[in-house]
């Protein structure tokens, strides 16, 4: 299969993918520099009464030809963000757990994978002066990239699942299962 058309059976897969129904998926512009073919997407992650828990991106890049830095043709680059608890910001263990969700997404969707690398940020910030009366704030912000084994005929689900899995745990809200359709509570609709 030609570079091209396997990219396009990617993003077929990606444009066809059922996402969490909380989870609001759109194109966005790819770069264009990194590798013949990109494709990227951007996701927010909302609560029933439509506000954002989380954010993220996904890219998905293709070299026919290889990259030796990706040890493959194919990387995907991630980026997940949520608000935490004050308090699990300050956990020194905060930052290993952030990148067990990661690969326990993986792990968990069957996506192979290797050449995994990134970063875990968690952060605090109290505001101060005229700001003074705003909320202290805590997040954790997961950036990784990894390189997808596809197989022949190349199969992106395993990792678009996986990375929906990853937004859904670092936002604090529960991936579904395939086939599961969630329902609202009383106070959720309020």
């Amino acid at each position: 299969m030609s570079g091209d058309s396997s990219f396009g059976r990617i993003t077929d897969a990606i444009e066809a993918f059922g996402w969490h129904p909380r989870v609001q998926v759109e194109q966005i512009p790819a770069p264009q520099r990194i590798a013949p073919h990109a494709y990227a997407v951007e996701a927010s992650v909302l609560t029933t009464a439509d506000d954002e828990v989380g954010t993220g991106r996904l890219i998905v890049l293709h070299d026919p030809n290889g990259n030796q830095a990706w040890n493959g043709n194919y990387r995907c680059v991630s980026y997940a963000r949520a608000d935490v608890d004050l308090e699990m910001v300050t956990d020194p263990l905060l930052a290993e757990v952030g990148w067990t969700w990661l690969t326990e997404a993986l792990e968990a969707n069957n996506a192979s994978y290797h050449d995994a690398s990134g970063t875990v940020t968690a952060v605090s910030s109290r505001s101060f002066g005229e700001l003074a009366g705003e909320a202290d704030r805590a997040e954790i912000e997961i950036r990784a990239s990894w390189t997808p084994e596809l197989g022949e005929l190349p199969d992106i689900v395993p990792h678009l699942a996986a990375w929906q899995s990853l937004l859904c745990t670092t936002a604090g809200l529960p991936p579904l299962a395939d086939g599961i359709i969630q329902l609202t509570t009383r106070l959720e609709q309020q």
